[in-house]
């Protein structure tokens, strides 16, 4: 019933995550609504983060330059890394404003029953970064699941030896939640609170 443009709009939209039918037609209706040059500007920030925004070649976090800014400060702690596993814990730590330290993204987490393997997670990377540098201890930032379980016992096997010490962020927040969801007091609280794992 809907003109093909609009109804390849709305299609578009449903294919974002949380976005269903009727929301999808409302974000539609509200763009074909507005001015020509907000609509431009929309059209062209979805092209435009597209080409520019790639992974850091130091820590894999997502930037537009080569190496990101977090990367690029002198001023943060070299002795620390938080290992993450993906770029949006980063900026919710960087929010609080407490961690000084370094990041490193690992591209998901170890789960088997959905065979992702930790070849498949780009620990050798990791490992890389790890060897030709001077940490003193490597923090473990993780959704509390099994798989994050998981990867944070292979992380530390690995790092076993190399006499740095390993913490994991406390617990305070619930199993299963993703980090993205949790309020940055918890979050603050979990991270000053961490323990090394045994």
């Amino acid at each position: 019933m809907y003109p093909e443009s609009l109804k390849n709009l709305i299609e578009s939209f449903k294919l974002l995550p949380g976005i269903g039918e009727k929301t999808a037609e409302r974000l539609a209706f509200y763009l074909i609504n507005e001015d020509i040059e907000k609509t431009d500007f929309f059209a062209n920030s979805i092209k435009e983060a597209k080409e520019k925004i790639k992974r850091c070649s130091i820590c894999n976090s997502i930037t537009d330059k080569d190496i990101c800014d977090i990367c690029n400060n002198n001023l943060r702690t070299k002795e620390v890394l938080c290992i993450v596993e993906d770029p949006k814990s980063i900026f919710l730590f960087e929010k609080i404003g407490t961690y000084n330290g370094e990041y490193h993204v690992i591209n998901g987490l170890i789960s088997p029953l959905e065979g992702i393997d930790p070849d498949d997670i780009g620990l050798e990377k990791l490992i890389k970064r790890i060897n030709s540098s001077n940490f003193q201890e490597i923090i473990i930032a993780v959704k509390p699941s099994i798989e994050g379980e998981t990867t944070a016992l292979y992380i530390k096997k690995i790092i076993e030896g190399m006499n740095i010490k390993v913490t994991r962020i406390a617990s305070g927040i619930p199993i299963g939640t993703d980090i993205e969801y949790i309020d940055t007091m918890t979050l603050e609280r979990a991270l000053n609170d961490r323990k090394e794992i045994e």
